[in-house]
Order: structure tokens, then sequence, then C-alpha cells
């Protein structure tokens, strides 16, 4: 299988977790108690989430902007 690049946005929340979500698949998110725990924890769910795909529906990750309001 060829190999897909994805990009993780990770946040920390109120409980200290890292929360990672990889915006290219739907409802492609997990978390963990370090990075290296939430990036285990992530590949895992992203290899679900392709497995589920029904077809090639990934989008195209562009970048993050910084937008202050």
């Amino acid at each position: 299988m060829k190999s897909k690049e994805f990009y993780v946005v990770i946040e920390k929340d109120e409980d200290g977790l890292y929360v990672g979500e990889v915006l290219q698949l739907k409802a492609c998110y997990s978390q963990g108690e370090t990075i290296d725990e939430l990036m285990q924890n992530i590949r895992e769910v992203i290899e679900m989430c392709l497995e589920e795909l029904q077809e090639e529906s990934t989008t195209e990750f562009i970048g993050i902007q910084k937008v202050v309001v």
C-alpha cells in the first residue's frame, strides 16, 4: 500500500490530555497523556478511518492561519 501523509492538529485540553484531530478525514481524532502516546493512538485511528472509507474522500490540507479579533 502506498504511504499517505496526514497532518494532526494537536491541542491540550483542560485535563492536561493531548487531543489530536486529522482534518483530512471525517471523525478522525484521538487523545493521549503524552504527545508520543497521542501519535501512536492517532496512527491507529487513521488506519481504521482509511479502512472504512468507501471511496477516496480525503481533503487536502492547505495550512493554518492565525486570526486576531
